[in-house]
């Protein structure tokens, strides 16, 4: 992300005549759609997806390749108050992410208007050095009538290099966004291989599938308190992928709520998870689940390091 990043990534890929790159972080308090929008622009879901807050947990890239252009998004956590050291360490990194960048997409809930955790998002960049768009999402939630006044809030003081109501959802006017994305990218060779649309670990990217699911499956609070590791990860010649992973909640409580009544939530879990591997994955899977109390976890920094989030 830095320039020194930069340097590392693209050393031995050379640069076409007027080729463009750089990185642009997508920032905004918690549960604006970063991640949707990440995912949209990218081409491919890359960051999980849910209506509870802080699901994003650390930056996640996404590479969009263009003919004449790279744009590697960095999807942030989101920017709220935090308990947990797990959760200073998520807004340390959003943070620190906002001043290694080209440019800063800051997104905010435009159905809902501008709160006070937007504001604070806001002070955050007057220290971020890169241009900030400002993105309206969610446009398709709310009546036309009351986008001008909030566009004619946005642009007062000249803070915005541009302002962009959108929905990442649907896709409405996302195109616009790249087109004025690109414009700001900088001369420089390619940071990523043709082929490559995110540096997260195989590891990761499919505990983020597997937690993906015990959001949507549960819908409660649970979700918050799970962290997902994957112990095992084999293919085998026959084309079977076999995974073992453990996820890790605070209480016996929460071990119960995720496991359910004869284990039948735990078996929702798998069985989604399962299927959403082998979508990603483009082949059959082998998927074992365990579940196990961890109290504290969340304070927990060799455990935090384990499932992915790069402690400052």
């Amino acid at each position: 992300m830095s320039e020194g990043e930069r340097s590392r990534e693209g050393a031995n890929t050379a640069a076409p005549p007027g080729f463009k790159s750089g990185f642009v972080a997508i920032a905004g308090r918690a549960n604006v759609g970063k991640s949707t929008l990440m995912n949209h622009l990218v081409g491919s879901k890359l960051s999980i997806v849910s209506a509870v807050p802080q699901t994003t947990r650390f930056p996640v890239r996404g590479v969009l390749h263009r003919d004449t252009c790279q744009v590697v998004f960095i999807d942030t956590p989101g920017i709220h108050k935090p308990r947990y050291l797990m959760n200073r360490e998520m807004v340390h990194l959003a943070v620190r992410v906002l001043k290694e960048v080209d440019l800063i997409a800051v997104l905010v809930d435009a159905s809902e208007g501008f709160g006070p955790g937007d504001r604070y998002v806001f002070d955050l960049l007057k220290d971020a050095g890169a241009p900030c768009f400002l993105i309206l999402n969610k446009v398709d939630l709310m009546p036309r009538e009351r986008l001008l006044p909030l566009m004619d809030e946005a642009g007062q003081g000249g803070r915005f290099a541009e302002i962009v109501p959108l929905s990442a959802l649907t896709g409405e006017n996302c195109d616009r966004l790249e087109r004025l994305i690109i414009e700001r990218m900088p001369a420089g060779p390619p940071l990523f291989p043709p082929d490559m649309l995110t540096d997260l670990p195989q590891r990761l990217a499919r505990a983020e599938i597997i937690r993906e699911q015990g959001f949507l499956q549960t819908r409660q609070e649970v979700p918050h308190a799970t962290a997902v590791m994957v112990e095992t990860i084999e293919k085998r010649e026959d084309g079977l992928t076999r995974l073992d992973a453990t996820l890790f909640v605070d209480r016996d409580s929460q071990k119960g709520i995720l496991i359910g009544e004869g284990g039948r939530m735990m078996k929702a879990i798998g069985t989604a998870s399962r299927r959403a591997l082998e979508s990603f994955l483009g082949g059959r899977v082998h998927l074992s689940l365990w579940v196990k109390v961890k109290e504290g976890w969340r304070d927990d920094t060799s455990l935090l390091r384990l499932i992915g989030l790069p402690l400052s």
